[in-house]
């Protein structure tokens, strides 16, 4: 995307969104300035308050237009969405699927890497060989959106759940995580699959993936059901590298990875669109969280390792690597940390600790 403004470099939508999004948003933000500021990278932000608050006045997540506003913008930053008041379809629905949809986001990109001085539910020994990304179709599969529901409340109420699989959508997923694993030292792709129970829509995604594998002669490949890749997860970890999988089975495995990792306030998400003309949104895995809203203690870092991604993306490698740096000189001096990491610490708290690490990096101008 062009700008031709010569006061900043790139136009970021932020999506602060619902429940906690707006906290760790808000501290990430305060963060990231700081080390833009070092870089001499300048970005011009514009918040959008979309989501169930916007829902409560208007009857919908987000304008109509509001997709039509976003194609402005070099990249989107989202918080989380979700309401305990309004059913759950009507916030996913209306806000991150509609963006992911309608952008043709079909990448979804979550890594998961063992930080040493975080405390993993694994022994350590298992828990440090973890050093995964799953690469997740992020367009149709599960959830696709197809189906519906008749004879509503009546005894014969029934609701159809279609899962969608086209050639063209497994396709340029597969090639997109060949070429991802192909870039890494392990050259290694594991497909998952549940295509002995699922005999249609899952055996054109395999079929899919040993197609395009032919292009890639050198990266080694695997395939793995998904309950067994869930239990070599946990038991031998070493064993994965890329893991390309469904809608459905990477949301579910990001969430496990993430958990194994140490809590899923670490976890960190980019939905790319492979369109130059077309923003991607980048976005922390935890959701809403709405037990804890207001509470001042939400993890920050997955928020802050999305804005990394997002930097990443957009060519800011410099930038990027220095918030990979200060996660883990906050994970390497102990935190302190937030209580879905043991500790008793504010967000305000890692903030502030962030900012004071980012000194100690001595990073010149």
């Amino acid at each position: 995307m062009k700008n031709n403004n010569k006061n900043y470099k790139y136009r970021i939508a932020i999506i602060p969104g619902d429940g906690i999004g707006k906290e760790v948003i808000d501290a990430c933000l305060t963060i990231l300035k700081e080390v833009l500021d070092l870089t001499r990278v300048k970005i011009s932000k514009t918040i959008f308050s979309w989501g169930s608050n916007y829902f409560r006045k208007h009857g919908i997540m987000m304008p109509n237009n509001g997709i039509e506003k976003l194609l402005n913008f070099d990249a989107i930053l989202f918080g989380a969405v979700g309401d305990p008041e309004i059913e759950d379809d009507i916030t996913l629905w209306g806000l991150r699927l509609e963006i992911c949809q309608k952008l043709d986001q079909f990448v979804n990109i979550r890594p998961s890497k063992f930080i040493p001085g975080v405390k993993s539910p694994l022994n350590h020994d298992l828990a440090k060989k973890i050093d995964w990304i799953i690469v997740r179709e992020n367009s149709e599969g599960e959830y696709s959106g197809s189906g519906g529901i008749i004879h509503k409340d009546l005894p014969n109420e029934t609701g159809t759940e279609i899962s969608i699989f086209t050639k063209k959508g497994c396709n340029r997923i597969h090639e997109y995580a060949f070429k991802l694993a192909n870039s890494r030292s392990a050259k290694t792709l594991t497909l998952i699959t549940k295509s002995n129970a699922q005999r249609h829509g899952m055996k054109v995604w395999d079929k899919s993936f040993h197609e395009i594998s032919k292009k890639f002669p050198k990266v080694k490949t695997n395939t793995i059901l998904v309950d067994a890749a869930a239990a070599l997860m946990v038991s031998a970890p070493e064993k994965l590298d890329v893991l390309v999988a469904t809608n459905l089975h990477a949301d579910i495995l990001s969430d496990l990875a993430s958990a194994l990792v140490g809590s899923l306030g670490l976890g960190a998400t980019a939905n790319l669109s492979l369109n130059k003309n077309v923003p991607s949104m980048f976005e922390p895995i935890h959701g809403a969280a709405f037990d804890i809203v207001g509470k001042n203690i939400a993890n920050p870092i997955g928020a802050l390792g999305s804005s990394a991604l997002m930097l990443n993306n957009l060519g800011e490698k410099k930038s990027a690597n220095i918030i990979f740096k200060l996660i883990n000189l906050y994970a390497e001096e102990g935190g302190p940390f937030t209580p879905d990491l043991g500790g008793k610490a504010s967000t305000s708290d890692v903030v502030k600790i962030f900012l004071q690490n980012l000194k100690k990096l001595n990073i010149k101008k």
